[in-house]
């Protein structure tokens, strides 16, 4: 398969055109007002990531460990996914020993600088609570977020659940990531969906993450959410607030390039980030623009330390960001990223001299 295309079928399946028009929602600074903000103040850039289908059956809870234990030494944030159905149980409720180990170490991740967001309950099928496995040819989940019929209190219940499971084992959910999916029956059914107009999520769904931060489900007042991704076009949208609670979108604007979920070594390349002699990537393209965020993307499969091809580039890029943006850069979690725009209104919180 196409490297490229495959990309697009994984984490982007709706299309580029899509993102690109999601932009006309707040959040995203103008190419040129940011370059003059630059100019005008040493404004920093926030740095973050996302690490998709994280799971102690890819690569192992000690994998997980040494993971954290890098970030926590090099004082870097960003967010991990906990898929706590992924193995056809709750891992929650019986773990064997090598989950409970990586559990342990999920409900430490926080204190490394790594969010958890549910990237729902199985990455597949929807989940049945009562039988604790998911049906036989069960809606797969991702697609069930953008079905138009779903209402609020679904959703709300089904989130609810995934939530009560983390409980049983200590883990807090900080926000939710899209789990995409390009199977035929997915894709026949999006294309449906966009034929009808249905180009974006349940609007039901961010009011059900709304109620739940509001009732004080999440670890924080705000969740971060991760659906679409733009080098160029990207921004983070407001899908619901009330008072101090508020639900966001928050745009990555980095790739994989850590070897992707297929753990492919033809889709590594730390220079994509930022060269060894610190003068150009993504990371150091958007710092020079004076953006307001660096954000990437990955998968455990890849990034993984015990058998990920992108191990050795994922900390090649973090010793290469230290040495040369260490004084133009601050790491954060996405969900302090948007605890702090929300509070703030805006991107004023980027005044961190």
């Amino acid at each position: 398969m196409n490297p490229a295309k495959s990309e697009v079928t994984r984490r982007r399946f709706l299309g580029t055109s899509v993102a690109a028009a999601a932009v006309a929602a707040a959040g995203r600074l103008p190419r040129a007002a940011a370059g003059e903000q630059a100019k005008a103040s040493p404004r920093k850039t926030v740095l973050s990531f996302y690490c998709d289908d994280t799971s102690p059956y890819v690569a192992g809870a000690k994998a997980f460990q040494t993971f954290l234990d890098y970030c926590a030494e090099h004082k870097i944030a960003g967010e991990s996914t906990a898929i706590l159905g992924s193995g056809g149980h709750s891992m929650c409720r019986k773990p064997d020993d090598e989950e409970q180990a990586y559990l342990r170490q999920v409900t430490r991740a926080w204190k490394c600088g790594i969010d958890t967001h549910m990237e729902l309950m199985t990455h597949a099928g929807l989940f049945d609570f009562d039988a604790n496995r998911p049906p036989k040819d069960a809606k797969h989940e991702g697609l069930w977020l953008y079905e138009p019929e779903v209402t609020v209190e679904q959703y709300q219940r089904y989130l609810g659940g995934i939530i009560a499971e983390g409980e049983r084992a200590g883990v807090k959910f900080t926000g939710l990531t899209w789990p995409g999916c390009g199977c035929e029956v997915c894709a026949r059914r999006y294309a449906e969906l966009r034929a009808g107009g249905h180009k974006d999520p349940n609007p039901a769904l961010w009011t059900a993450l709304l109620n739940l931060a509001k009732e004080g489900k999440f670890r924080g007042r705000t969740v971060p959410c991760f659906f679409g991704s733009s080098e160029t076009e990207f921004g983070i949208h407001r899908k619901a607030s009330e008072g101090a609670c508020g639900v966001y979108d928050l745009m990555p604007n980095a790739r994989d390039a850590f070897g992707i979920w297929e753990n492919n070594p033809a889709r590594v390349d730390p220079d994509y980030y930022i060269t060894a002699d610190g003068k150009s990537g993504i990371v150091v393209r958007h710092v020079a623009a004076g953006a307001p965020y660096c954000i990437w993307y990955a998968h455990w499969q890849g990034l993984n330390p015990a058998k990920g091809v992108g191990w050795r580039a994922f900390t090649t890029v973090i010793d290469r960001i230290g040495k040369h943006l260490g004084d133009r850069v601050v790491w954060m979690r996405p969900s302090e990223i948007t605890e702090r725009y929300h509070a703030a209104g805006g991107w004023g919180f980027l005044d961190l001299k």
